[in-house]
C-alpha cells in the first residue's frame, strides 16, 4: 500500500513570530499520513528543531546544482543534509516559469538531491494553454523523461511526484477529481511502462490548489495519494484538514 503524504509549501510567506506559530499547530496535527513542510530558507533551522520530536518532516523548496563553491545566493543539497532536511522540491511550476529552470535543471536538481540521501519531490504540470491545446501528457511525459533519462527508473523508488496543473495554482481553478485522477493514472502508467512495482509503490500527489472542501474528493481517487498544498498550508485548521482527509 502506497505511502500518504502532505506537504505544506510556505513559500516566500511569514515571519519569525508566525512560522513558530504555524510549526507548533502543525506538530500538534494528528493524521495517518506522514506530513511534510516546506518553510522559507531563512526559517529552515528554526522549524526542524521545533518539529525534530514530531512526525512532522521538513524540506527545502529548491536547492543547488552544485555541492559547494563560488554561487553567492545559493544553497547546496549538503548544506540541507547537515541541517536534518529530508525532502526537497524540485522543478516547482514558479521555479519553471519566474526562474527558468529547464527539465534539463530539473533533473540535475534531483539527481543532487538524491546524491546526498534527500528525498526530492519532482513537480510536474502543464500550463493552461498547453491544456487547451490538449498537450497536457506530451508535456507531462517531457518532464518526467528528462530525469528518468538522466537517474534512471530506479531513482523514482526513493522519490515523490506532485503533479500541479499549473494553470490551477493560485488562480481559484482546481482541476476536478476526475481530471486529477486522470493525469496521475497516466503518470503512473508512464513509469509502470518501465518497472510496474516502482509505478505502483510511487506516491504522486496533487498540487493544484488543494483546501479542506475539496481534499476528500481528489484523495478518494485510486492513484491520488495525498496532496502538495499551497496558501491552504499557512491556515493551520485547514492545512489539519486535509491532513485528516488523506
Amino acid at each position: 500500500m502506497r505511502k500518504k503524504i502532505v506537504a505544506g509549501n510556505w513559500k516566500m510567506n511569514g515571519l519569525a513570530e508566525t512560522v513558530q506559530e504555524l510549526s507548533n499547530a502543525v506538530a500538534d496535527i494528528q493524521a495517518r499520513c506522514e506530513i511534510v513542510v516546506f518553510p522559507p530558507f531563512v526559517y529552515l533551522l528554526t522549524v526542524i528543531d521545533m518539529l525534530r520530536n514530531t512526525p512532522v518532516r521538513v524540506g527545502a523548496q529548491n536547492c543547488a546544482t552544485a555541492l559547494l563553491g563560488a554561487y553567492t545566493g545559493e544553497v547546496s543539497a549538503p548544506m540541507l543534509k547537515d541541517i536534518s532536511c529530508r525532502y526537497v522540491l524540485v522543478g516547482h511550476s514558479e521555479r519553471r516559469s519566474l526562474y527558468g529552470e529547464t527539465d534539463a535543471i530539473v533533473a540535475e536538481k534531483f539527481m543532487m538531491v538524491q546524491q546526498v540521501g534527500l528525498t526530492p519531490m519532482l513537480c510536474v504540470g502543464e500550463t493552461r494553454a498547453e491544456r487547451e491545446a490538449g498537450k497536457t501528457f506530451a508535456v507531462i511525459q517531457a518532464q518526467l523523461d528528462a530525469v528518468l533519462q538522466t537517474a534512471g527508473v530506479s531513482a523514482f523508488a526513493r522519490a515523490v511526484i506532485a503533479y500541479e496543473p499549473v494553470w490551477a495554482i493560485g488562480t481559484g481553478l482546481t482541476a476536478t477529481p476526475e481530471q486529477a485522477q486522470e493525469v496521475h493514472a497516466k503518470i503512473r502508467e508512464h513509469i509502470g511502462a518501465i518497472d510496474g512495482k516502482i509505478a505502483d509503490s510511487l506516491p504522486i500527489l496533487y498540487g493544484g490548489s488543494v483546501k479542506a472542501d475539496n481534499a476528500t474528493a481528489l484523495f478518494t481517487m485510486p492513484d491520488i495519494d495525498g496532496g502538495l498544498v499551497g496558501g491552504a498550508s499557512l491556515d493551520a485548521a485547514a492545512f489539519a484538514k486535509i491532513c485528516h482527509a488523506a
